[in-house]
């Protein structure tokens, strides 16, 4: 399988493991340090062939995701479980089978600024995705279903809003979550 996109990963062994499976070019930023050569590169990456952000699963990938999405308009998203990318020791990109790797990239997601709101704050305090002592676990639960990640409470909510999910949809997740 070829990828028409360019892949921005963290570090080589990342970008060692994709480039086993799938036909592929990278980016690797090296860490959480984006140096602006890095971030020229992908801005020009993104515009002649497009790229998929995917970053490991934790916390600098999630920062390394945010700075990336703020500074280069219009990327693409892979998202991959934890539990589905970790040794006993380490969580990462490398540490991934195939299969998983395959499955974040058929759902992928575009963050952009221009979107209609269809979820409210409101609405999001209401269903209990914050505020309550089961929330992380069903934010959790939730960016599993939706494959976009593990998040807080403002990450998904803006999340959802971006893939134009509305109260009623998330209702029935939820409840659907809930009697597993």
């Amino acid at each position: 399988m070829r990828i028409k996109e360019i892949l921005v990963v963290e570090g080589k062994n990342d970008a060692q493991k994709l480039h086993s499976f799938f036909g592929c070019d990278t980016i690797i930023t090296h860490g959480t340090h984006l140096s602006a050569k890095t971030m020229k590169t992908i801005a020009l990456a993104n515009q002649k062939r497009g790229v998929i952000i995917f970053t490991d699963p934790d916390a600098p990938g999630e920062k390394i995701r945010c700075a990336i999405n703020q500074a280069v308009p219009n990327c693409k998203n892979a998202f991959i479980d934890k539990k589905n990318a970790r040794t006993s020791k380490k969580v990462g990109v490398e540490h991934a089978s195939k299969e998983d790797l395959m499955e974040s990239l058929s759902h992928l997601m575009t963050y952009s600024e221009d979107f209609k709101e269809t979820l409210s704050w409101e609405d999001f305090i209401e269903l209990g995705l914050t505020g309550r002592e089961n929330s992380a676990l069903l934010r959790e639960k939730l960016g599993i279903r939706l494959f976009i990640g593990k998040a807080n409470a403002k990450t998904l909510y803006k999340r959802l809003n971006m893939l134009q999910i509305d109260k009623k949809t998330l209702e029935t997740m939820i409840e659907e979550e809930l009697c597993e």
